[in-house]
């Protein structure tokens, strides 16, 4: 007997969201006062609230600036009632659990220096994390890392130290820092197999662009404006192929 394809559908209302300042929509502007050159704010025009509005659905957007998965859990713990409400849960973390003390390497190269949150700990938080919103009754789905631009992460994160000394303890290219991002970004989509959780693929849409730096700030980590308008339409073209009804 065909199942009347009306009947799989899944309503959408409610989503619960948790990350960093990605999925809090924030952009780096330039702006010369500030010492650094560039100035953060919330963009009216992030993913999570484009999504809130074009899909007419209530967004609780939990993520913090500089977010990494050990706050993650905290807030998880502290919002469990929404959590129990929401038809999914959406992650997004990783961009700073491999972010490294940058002055730290410019004063000593030689030390072992270990990113914001290991990858084994990062691995078994995320776990938890998951666990615990399927244990609550909603559905968690991964978001992959955009990619970042290495030359430009590298001239901002150095601004005002020894240059010569992180990219010595890069091994002499800043391409370095691409392959931590993405060793994250890899165990991200191990964690959607290893506990069968879907995973949307923000990376490959930005890989897709022809100069997808195009839809980078400046920071060389944050996507701009134009990069959130990409993350939108893969949120929406995956939950048409989950069958999610839209608005």
């Amino acid at each position: 007997m065909k199942t009347d394809e009306k009947e799989m559908e899944i309503k959408l209302n409610n989503v619960c969201a948790f990350g960093d300042s990605v999925m809090k929509g924030i952009v780096a502007d330039r702006d010369n006062s500030t010492g650094r050159g560039l100035k953060y704010r919330i963009s009216e025009m992030g993913f999570a609230e484009r999504c809130r509005r074009s899909l007419n659905i209530e967004v609780d957007n939990f993520a913090r600036f500089g977010g990494i998965v050990s706050q993650g859990t905290k807030l998880v713990e502290r919002y469990k009632e929404k959590i129990r409400n929401s038809d999914f849960v959406l992650f997004e973390f990783g961009g700073n659990d491999c972010d490294y003390d940058w002055s730290a390497i410019a004063r000593d190269p030689r030390e072992v220096h270990k990113p914001k949150t290991p990858m084994q700990q990062f691995v078994e938080i995320y776990s938890s994390m998951i666990d615990t919103v399927k244990s609550l009754g909603s559905t968690p789905v991964l978001m992959s890392l955009p990619v970042l631009d290495p030359e430009r992460f590298f001239n901002y994160v150095t601004q005002g130290l020894d240059k010569s000394n992180v990219l010595k303890w890069l091994g002499g290219t800043v391409l370095s820092i691409d392959r931590w991002h993405g060793m994250y970004n890899m165990a991200v989509f191990r964690l959607g197999a290893m506990k069968k959780v879907p995973v949307i693929d923000i990376t490959s849409v930005f890989l897709e662009k022809k100069n997808y730096s195009e839809y980078i700030c400046e920071d060389g980590i944050h996507p701009n404006e134009r990069g959130h308008g990409l993350i939108e339409e893969a949120i929406i073209e995956f939950l048409q192929e989950r069958r999610v009804a839209l608005q």
